[in-house]
């Protein structure tokens, strides 16, 4: 039980990173795929709007830096992955769409 409320917790720490080019947060924008947890290590899959995105080392940086400001992580691997591609019209948040211009 206690995995998914850190799961949760990491989440909330990752809404404060944001694709600077979108101006919307990666957990928003549905760009993380999973949050694995074991004991004080934390491995983010994670993916990028393309894989030409310019800011991709800066959102990976971001994503490493708001898990490891937790106080219990000593770990933290960001995986970047590209399957599923990323699909705003069914990754985002309603609110990442209506930001986006979707809706």
């Amino acid at each position: 039980m206690m995995s998914s409320l850190q799961e949760d917790v990491v989440r909330e720490n990752l809404r404060t990173v944001v694709d600077p080019e979108l101006g919307v947060n990666i957990v928003d924008l549905g760009l993380i795929y999973g949050i694995e947890i074991e004991d004080k290590s934390v491995v983010v899959k994670l993916t990028l709007t393309s894989p030409a995105c310019p800011m991709g080392a800066v959102i990976q940086s971001q994503t490493h830096m708001a898990v490891k400001k937790l106080p219990w992580v000593e770990n933290v691997k960001v995986d970047l992955v590209w399957s599923p591609r990323w699909d705003p019209r069914t990754m985002a948040s309603e609110d990442a769409k209506m930001e986006l211009g979707i809706l």
